[in-house]
C-alpha cells in the first residue's frame, strides 16, 4: 500500500504524459518487487529490533541518572549513525568535485578526498552535537521553539556569507538525518528518554530529535564552505 502511490504517479507519467511504454518492463517489475520485499523486511528490522533497543537503552540511562552517559550516547549514536549513511557518501563525493571544478581545492585526488572526508566528518559531527543538545533539552524540560527558531535564524544568517556553490549541497544534506539508519535508532532514543521520565511526554517531548539533527548539518555545512572556499567565495 505505500509503494502502489508511487507506482501510480510514475505509471502516469511514463504512459500518459510521456506516452511511452516501459523500458525493459520485466526488470522493472523486478525491481518493484525488490523494493516491496526490502521495505517490509526493513520495517519488521525497525519494530523487532532497532526500536526496542533504542527505547531500551534510553530507559537504562535514565535509570542510571547520568546526565553525561546518556548525552555522550546522544553524540555518539548521531556522529555513527550518519557517518556510516550511504547517502552521506553519495553528496560528499559530488560536492567534492563540484569544489575542485570550483578552484576552491586542488584537482589532485588527494584533495578532493580530504574535502569528503572533512565534510562527511563536519555532517557527522553536526548530527552528532544536535542530538546531544536535544538528549539535553529533554533532560532539562527546554521549551523546543526555541532551539527550531534559533536554528532557523542561524541558517538564514550563515546563507548570507557562505559561497553560492556550497549553498545548495548544505541545505540537502540537512535531509541525509531522514534517511534509513538515523531516523529509526534517534526517534527510539528520544521516545524512550521521554518515557523514562516523570513529567515528559513521549510524544510532546519524545519526538523532534530529528529536526534538530536535520536543522545542524545545513548550518555547519555553510560554515565549513566558508572556511574552504572563503568568505562569499572570495
Amino acid at each position: 500500500m505505500d509503494v502502489f502511490p508511487i507506482i501510480l504517479v510514475i505509471a502516469f507519467f511514463q504512459l500518459v504524459i510521456i506516452q511511452k511504454p516501459f523500458p525493459n518492463l520485466d526488470h522493472t517489475l523486478f525491481g518493484v518487487v525488490l523494493v516491496v520485499i526490502g521495505l517490509f523486511i526493513f520495517i519488521l528490522g525497525l519494530e523487532s529490533a532497532l526500536f526496542p533497543i533504542g527505547e531500551k537503552m534510553a530507559n537504562e540511562f535514565a535509570i542510571k541518572g547520568n546526565a553525561f552517559w546518556i548525552i555522550l550516547f546522544g553524540f555518539s549514536l548521531g556522529f555513527s549513525t550518519t557517518i556510516a549513511e550511504p547517502a552521506l557518501s553519495v553528496i560528499a563525493g559530488k560536492a567534492g568535485g563540484l569544489a575542485a571544478s570550483a578552484g576552491a581545492i586542488s584537482n589532485s585526488n588527494d584533495s578532493v578526498a580530504s574535502f569528503v572526508l572533512g565534510l562527511r566528518i563536519t555532517v557527522a559531527f553536526s548530527v552528532g552535537l544536535a542530538i546531544a543538545l536535544g538528549v539535553l533539552r529533554i533532560l532539562k524540560g527546554w521549551p523546543f521553539i526555541w532551539f527550531i527558531l534559533a536554528g532557523y535564524s542561524l541558517i538564514v544568517i550563515t546563507t548570507f556569507f557562505a559561497p553560492k556553490e556550497i549553498i545548495g549541497i548544505a541545505y540537502d544534506s540537512g535531509g541525509i538525518t531522514t534517511s534509513t539508519i538515523t531516523v529509526p535508532l534517534v526517534a527510539a532514543l528520544g521516545i524512550g528518554l521521554a518515557s523514562s521520565i516523570r513529567g515528559r511526554n513521549p510524544i510532546l517531548d519524545g519526538f523532534g530529535l530529528i529536526a534538530l539533527a536535520s536543522l545542524s548539518p545545513i548550518i555547519f555545512v555553510l560554515g565549513y564552505g566558508i572556511f574552504v572556499y572563503g568568505v562569499g567565495g572570495s
